[in-house]
């Protein structure tokens, strides 16, 4: 088989990435250029993969499903607003091939039918006495279990029942035990949001990515209810 000349295209940016000459391959589930030379390729040109193991990651932290509220002081923090997409994408793609492309939570793989996606999804350290929010895991995770443990944010979405429906079925919690742990997440929610809290992300920096500074947080809660009143409307 030809080695194929991989790309590093976003998924924002595949329709784009297609015209301009990209083919896909389903097997790897990445972009390529069909032949080499192709200038109008150059923005997608492929960096090198990212190590399995990110320095300093902990894959032990935060096993299982559970709801992982980010505090509000942190919103807009996370990694996909810190790193150009195509880092984005090399990240995404290590995180999901380490995972063996199923849920790191639940098992599950991909279904488009029933639009279950792999994602992404942030473990965090907080340091209360220095105020530090350390990025210490990155996880892969299905659309179901994703939602779950952003629960707020699914609640916004109007998808507060499948989202616990989801977290019983997964956990084997029992109703009541589960709506306890959603009320302990909450408060351990507004407790965290009270603090405005600088971001640690120095296992992607270590790993070769580039990270650029996120919102100031004077202008977080701004940028966070315009999000989420946009998302009410959909």
């Amino acid at each position: 088989m030809v080695e194929r000349i991989w790309l590093d295209v976003p998924y924002a940016q595949k329709d784009e990435a297609k015209r301009a000459g990209a083919r896909w391959d389903p097997a790897a589930r990445r972009w390529y250029a069909p032949r080499a030379g192709m200038a109008a390729l150059t923005p997608w040109a492929a960096a090198a993969d990212v190590p399995d193991l990110l320095p300093g990651e902990d894959r032990t932290l935060g096993s299982g499903l559970f709801v992982d509220l980010v505090p509000s002081s942190c919103w807009f923090t996370n990694v996909r607003s810190c790193v150009t997409r195509q880092d984005w994408e090399r990240l995404r793609r290590m995180i999901t091939r380490r995972a063996g492309m199923r849920c790191e939570a639940c098992g599950a793989g991909e279904d488009r039918q029933a639009k279950r996606w792999l994602e992404a999804h942030e473990r965090w350290v907080y340091d209360g006495a220095r105020r530090v929010q350390t990025l210490k895991r990155l996880i892969c995770l299905c659309t179901d279990c994703h939602t779950v443990t952003h629960f707020g944010y699914a609640q916004v979405r109007g998808l507060e029942a499948q989202a616990f429906a989801h977290l019983v079925k997964v956990t084997g919690m029992a109703p009541d035990q589960a709506r306890r742990h959603v009320a302990a997440a909450f408060a351990l929610w507004q407790q965290r949001s009270a603090t405005t809290w600088s971001l640690d992300l120095s296992i992607l920096t270590g790993a070769g990515v580039t990270v650029t500074p996120p919102p100031d947080a004077r202008d977080r809660p701004g940028i966070a209810a315009t999000t989420l009143a946009s998302e009410s409307q959909v």
